[in-house]
């Protein structure tokens, strides 16, 4: 929930990881945070799903599993996407290049039932700021 009350339009989160590693429970609490009321499903056959807030932003919630490759990607206007609110892709390895290069990767992994090991890597500094709000956030001082 906390990084979702950071979350900008136009910033991506990058979501990679195996099957049952969490990353659709991740992007339901990351909606929650951001502010959004809708509920948060797998878009893995519909590829997109928009989750609305009162103000009129989106966060968009991709899940590239199902694409062929990145030229696939690029027909969806992620630019318009992203002109209205927040991406955040599972799978977004399988799409990289169609991405914007400046984003979020979080890396998850399945430890237990109710553990997952989640490892973020920011790749400018508007994501090493975000990084650095949500551990104070998160963690304090």
């Amino acid at each position: 929930m906390r990084l979702g009350s950071l979350l900008q339009p136009g910033d991506v989160i990058a979501l990679t990881g195996d099957l049952g590693s969490g990353k659709t429970t991740l992007v339901q609490g990351i909606a929650q945070g951001w502010g959004s009321t809708d509920a948060v499903s797998s878009p893995t056959f519909v590829l997109i799903n928009s989750y609305r807030r009162p103000d009129g932003f989106q966060l968009h919630h991709m899940d590239a599993y199902r694409l062929e490759s990145a030229l696939e990607a690029e027909d969806l206007d992620l630019e318009v996407l992203l002109s209205n609110g927040p991406l955040l892709v599972e799978w977004a390895e399988r799409i990289s290049s169609a991405l914007p290069a400046d984003r979020l990767w979080i890396q998850m992994s399945w430890l237990a039932d109710e553990q997952r090991n989640l490892v973020f890597k920011p790749t400018n500094t508007r994501y090493e700021a975000l990084m650095k709000m949500f551990k104070q956030q998160a963690f304090g001082g």
